[in-house]
């Protein structure tokens, strides 16, 4: 084989070699985890006239919620994802106004919401990474909807009109890649969207713990606000 021939064919091997390095990097891939949102919030009394019941709010924290997001690597550096979640968690301690025959009571209720987010992405991947750990930083734009759940008596609730909301999103990432199609994906997001939500009663007459009331309204306005940082742990694949 002569020289020349033994040239080509190494630049042939190396430029094969470069192309599907980097056509690994190329393409769509599939993240699914388990997120956690540290804190949120659910206002009452979001249309009060008084400051301090308008302020007022009920915490609820460490939410789990499934996530999994689509995503579409441009290149090694920039890539866009497409996500979305389902959050929902209830607890004790709030409180509903109700009349128990001539007085006006405080009743305690379990209050909770369902939190969906759909939201879209862009990512560039840090220049100290490297081929097995990838450190990403992101942002882009969510949409947020939310609705209020709660247990009071043997009413329930159920949603008049709920006003999802547009807001922005930043997170940062570290992938570990344990094979070119199979890693691990560690996320931090932060966000925070408030939504107003206005539901109604079943019924205004209530049996509570063996006692007949009699709600003070039969529908009322809410907000949820989920604005606690995200963590997410879960696994990638790159269908490449």
């Amino acid at each position: 084989m002569s020289k020349f021939r033994i040239v080509v064919l190494l630049l042939l091997i190396f430029l094969t070699d470069k192309y599907l390095s980097q056509s690994k990097e190329v393409g769509f891939g599939l993240n699914i985890g388990l997120g956690l949102i540290s804190s949120s919030e659910i206002f009452p009394n979001p249309n009060s006239s008084d400051l301090i019941e308008r302020n007022k709010s009920f915490e609820i924290a460490n939410i789990l919620s499934p996530t999994v997001e689509i995503k579409y690597r441009f290149n090694e550096e920039v890539s866009v994802g497409l996500s979305s979640e389902y959050a929902s968690k209830m607890k004790k301690g709030n409180f509903v106004s109700a009349l128990s025959g001539s007085q006006i009571v405080e009743l305690e209720s379990e209050d909770g919401f369902v939190f969906i987010p759909v939201e879209l992405s862009v990512y560039q991947t840090l220049p100290f990474s490297t081929e097995n750990f990838k450190f990403n930083i992101g942002g882009g734009l969510g949409y947020y909807f939310a609705s209020l759940k709660r247990n009071f008596g043997n009413t329930k609730i159920s949603t008049v009109e709920a006003s999802p909301v547009f807001g922005i999103q930043v997170s940062a990432s570290v992938e570990y890649k344990i094979s070119n199609y199979l890693g691990f994906c560690l996320l931090t997001k932060y966000r925070a969207p408030e939504i107003k939500i206005k539901s109604r009663y079943d019924s205004k007459i209530v049996e509570y713990k063996g006692k007949t009331i009699t709600l003070l309204q039969d529908t009322f306005d809410s907000k949820v606000s989920v604005n606690g940082v995200v963590l997410v742990l879960g696994f990638s694949y790159n269908f490449n």
